[in-house]
């Protein structure tokens, strides 16, 4: 039986959520043609990952090494390579992260296989990959069929499929790594968290985006005071970026970032598209614009039609007043 990989990403003793979320797309496709969804792993004392990844497809197929320990392109290039050759899969997805964006085309050209990258959508048609991709700034959704191949490579932007929970129990596959020696061109060196002050905002569980609505760069401190109340970071649209306002990494949407919050609060956002495709599917939004016909309100689970500087001042205080009738 036909197969489809997915690469399992994992940094510093965790699962990257670009994992799960290729795992809820690759068990569709798998279910509509009659595939085996199978999870390939690498690294060094990964099993209890593997455990866990179990619960999301037919097969793991883990593959332990030292050398396996932290990510290496040339490494995982090899042993992919030498995978893929062997159970020929009809598709391999793979993260469109750093960590994909560095393996993926040299994994392809050694392989002399079709790839489609940062792909927002796919589908198998005759056993042939239709894919989805962004244009001109994410203004244009194109759909193209990629030339009939025996296996496709495939990297997948975050974000974009939800992350959805699984019973399969899968078997666990062990399979010998095919290194014999250590890379010879690329070695891990350290792992570099963001400097101090610096927001990864793709990881925050909270973010308060704001947009055009905010008026003034004297008037951020009201907002990231709300921010700090939740628990949360400050984000923004586009148009604050280009005023200088807040850096180019707490950008969400199409040029910026792709996010996934727990809650996503739009303070005087329009909703342009750009923005809303990259936050989306945060798991709450609740938008906050004078104007009643306003796009972000069309993706908003709840919308207040305000003035953010008479909404902001009593959300915060309420937060704070409930924080301390618990402490």
């Amino acid at each position: 039986m036909k197969e489809i990989f997915i690469l399992a990403e994992h940094r510093r003793g965790e699962i990257r959520d670009i994992t799960f979320e290729m795992l809820t797309k690759g068990k569709e496709l798998a279910e509509k043609t009659n595939m085996e969804l199978a999870v390939v792993l690498l690294g060094k004392d990964v099993k209890e990952h593997a455990k866990t990844l179990s619960q999301h497809a037919k097969k793991v197929l883990l593959i332990e090494d030292e050398k396996l320990e932290n990510f290496n392109s040339e490494s995982y290039q090899k042993v992919l390579s030498h995978l893929i050759k062997e159970r020929k899969p009809l598709l391999t997805l793979i993260g469109h992260t750093s960590f994909g964006m560095d393996l993926a085309p040299s994994l392809a050209a050694s392989l002399n296989i079709p790839l489609a990258t940062d792909c927002i959508d796919l589908e198998i048609e005759d056993s042939a990959l239709m894919v989805t991709r962004q244009m001109y700034g994410g203004k244009v959704n194109v759909k193209a069929r990629l030339r009939q191949a025996e296996s496709y490579l495939v990297t997948v932007r975050q974000a974009t499929f939800p992350a959805e929970k699984a019973s399969m129990n899968g078997e666990i596959i062990e399979i010998p790594s095919p290194l014999s020696e250590e890379a010879a061109n690329k070695r891990f060196i350290e792992y570099v968290l963001p400097p101090p002050g610096g927001v990864d905002i793709t990881a925050a569980e909270v973010l308060v985006g704001i947009g055009r609505g905010i008026k003034d760069e004297s008037n951020l401190p009201l907002v990231e005071d709300l921010a700090k109340a939740l628990g949360g970071v400050l984000a923004c649209s586009r148009p604050i970026v280009d005023k200088g306002w807040l850096p180019n990494d707490r950008q969400v949407g199409t040029s910026g970032k792709t996010v996934k919050p727990k809650l996503y609060i739009a303070l005087g956002i329009s909703g342009a598209f750009q923005h809303v495709l990259g936050m989306k599917n945060s798991d709450l939004i609740i938008a906050v614009n004078k104007d009643p016909n306003a796009p972000i309100f069309s993706v908003a689970d709840y919308g207040i039609v305000e003035d953010l500087f008479k909404i902001v001042p009593s959300l915060k205080d309420k937060i704070y007043e409930l924080k301390a009738g618990k402490a």
